[in-house]
């Protein structure tokens, strides 16, 4: 008698098999690393939220860009403190600015490293929102222009991506006109173009102390109960110019990631946020989950439901483990 289900067994007999059916595999050059950067001189400070992330100080990027590096994680996404904070967050584009002197700093000594930059408002507001306010409430078109002159500014400091998260209205477009109009044709737009209003971002917010100081973000962040809205963001972001579309946060919307591998050709991207991080870190501190197995699990589910590219902060953990 043919028993066909032995087919399956007979494969997974030994590690050999399995690595050559494998249909998903993860690689450090998948992986993105986010690094909070922050003003003053020999700055190490741990996010008590998030066991593991560090915010730096501009002359601490270079021994992070190395370990980066070595690990085979070749991309880092970069997130701002500034000095101080003001209601137009002005200091999002200033030719000083905390996020152009990290650019600088990683391009001079780590010239390999690929450095894209978040451009949105919420770090440098003294209200926390992502946008210019008029009345208490977000101004779409009014906060278009800041942010041209945000992603303006970080590729005239040498960026080689930047990643609008802000989920504005047309920003995409206004973004490419004026990255064209500079003559950086060849710079790419990483669009945040599914960013849901989610409940997993609050460590990410003690990180980079941009917590909305009145209201919440759910006019222009997207409901987590919806998909098909997705797909209208990402198509009107694709008609504006982005080169990769952005799913955030990733666990919690891997049939978002799937929807859009199915009807894009772009290249995908997933934002593992800190949320989904600090919940894995947790429960591994408390002994309730293998937690290694758990992060390469979770991993590997982003990437199965169809993400070429993963923004996480275990990027660095993951390598060292893939590299055993």
């Amino acid at each position: 008698m043919i028993f066909p289900e032995y087919r399956a067994r007979r494969l997974r007999q030994n590690e050999n098999f399995r690595a050559l059916i494998r249909e998903t595999s993860i690689a450090p050059a998948h992986l993105v690393y986010p690094l909070f950067v922050m003003p003053g001189k020999g700055v190490r400070e741990e996010v008590s939220s998030m066991p593991g992330v560090f915010r730096i100080s501009v002359d601490q990027l270079a021994k992070e860009a190395k370990e980066c590096m070595g690990l085979g994680v070749n991309s880092v996404i970069l997130f701002g403190l500034p000095d101080k904070k003001d209601s137009k967050g002005s200091g999002a584009h200033a030719k000083d600015g905390i996020i152009q002197r990290a650019i600088k700093e990683l391009k001079n000594t780590a010239p390999a490293l690929t450095v894209c930059t978040d451009v949105c408002l919420c770090e440098y507001t003294s209200h926390g929102h992502c946008g210019i306010l008029l009345d208490e409430v977000v101004d779409n078109d009014s906060t278009l222009e800041v942010l041209a002159r945000i992603a303006l500014s970080h590729a005239q400091a040498g960026a080689d991506m930047v990643a609008p998260s802000d989920m504005m209205d047309g920003r995409v477009a206004e973004i490419r006109g004026i990255l064209d109009e500079n003559n950086f044709h060849m710079l790419p737009i990483m669009s945040y173009a599914v960013k849901y209003a989610s409940a997993f971002y609050g460590p990410f917010r003690d990180a980079a102390e941009c917590a909305p100081q009145h209201g919440d973000r759910k006019a222009y962040q997207m409901d987590p109960a919806n998909v098909r809205e997705a797909l209208r963001e990402a198509t009107l972001d694709v008609e504006e110019g982005a080169d990769i579309l952005m799913v955030k946060p990733a666990m919690a919307y891997l049939d978002v990631i799937s929807r859009l591998r199915d009807e894009f050709d772009l290249p995908i991207a997933a934002y593992q946020v800190s949320g989904e991080y600090a919940m894995i870190k947790a429960a591994a501190a408390n002994g309730w989950i293998d937690g290694e197995k758990v992060m390469h699990e979770s991993l590997l589910s982003i990437r199965r439901a169809g993400a070429d590219i993963i923004i996480t902060y275990f990027a660095k953990e993951m390598a060292r483990l893939l590299a055993k």
